[in-house]
């Protein structure tokens, strides 16, 4: 697998520091999956992984949080810049075979990939997105069912996502986000014996299986969130948060 360039369609600033950037491309992928993006040539020395957010017929595109050099510099890319990308990679899901009622548990940045989860799952979806302030990201999921929370409590309930999650109501759960929060979600999870996968974040270096720089703990030794993952049975993981 080699880098592709790809053509910059949008980069906007849809809430503080938080950018949707819209690539011109053609890909088959599945939710959860990601794509290494590097769109400089010196320093930093390492590309970013980004997970799905959307993706159509001719493009694909990321929400992303502007937190340091790399991020600082995707945020400065214009219309028709180039972006070079690697991907889609990791396990992803074949969402065909999700059947019941399912919630979507999201904090922060770690709604992105769940977006495009809502988006190709066909069976009954409920939505819980937490934020700190400022809600983004949930203008293609006006037809679900859809739960918001604030920390500051600007926007819908103030409060945690986890505040208002019953798992009972639920076959299946999906989460991503902060470890705290998907830590809690794993614990309510396991109390109701409610099947849950996690979607892990990790720093990574070559998101191809070959550094390890992204292990996460699981209860079968040290696995590659880039490999092995990201999506992983709530079982499996050992979260320390």
């Amino acid at each position: 697998m080699q880098y592709k360039s790809l053509d910059v369609l949008e980069n906007v600033m849809v809430a503080e520091n938080i950018y949707k950037l819209t690539l011109k491309g053609e890909y088959e992928v599945k939710p959860g999956q990601f794509f290494m993006l590097k769109s400089w040539e010196d320093e930093p020395i390492l590309s970013r992984p980004f997970s799905i957010y959307d993706k159509g017929e001719d493009y694909i595109s990321f929400l992303y949080e502007v937190k340091g050099k790399g991020t600082e510099k995707l945020s400065r890319l214009k219309k028709e810049d180039k972006v070079k990308v690697l991907g889609p990679l990791g396990n992803g899901m074949d969402v065909s075979r999700i059947k019941g009622k399912v919630a979507l548990i999201g904090g922060g940045i770690g709604i992105a990939p769940l977006a495009y989860f809502a988006k190709k799952i066909e069976a009954d979806v409920d939505i819980y997105f937490g934020f700190r302030d400022e809600v983004y990201g949930i203008e293609n999921l006006r037809n679900k069912e859809l739960f918001i929370t604030t920390k500051s409590g600007r926007v819908g309930y103030k409060g945690y996502v986890t505040d208002i999650f019953n798992p009972f109501d639920y076959n299946l759960v999906i989460t991503c986000g902060p470890l705290v929060m998907m830590n809690k979600v794993k614990r309510i999870c396991e109390k109701t014996a409610t099947p849950l996968y996690l979607l892990m974040e990790s720093k990574m270096a070559c998101g191809i299986g070959a550094c390890l720089v992204c292990a996460c703990k699981t209860k079968d030794g040290m696995r590659r969130v880039c490999k092995d993952g990201p999506i992983f049975k709530g079982e499996e993981v050992v979260l320390d948060a």
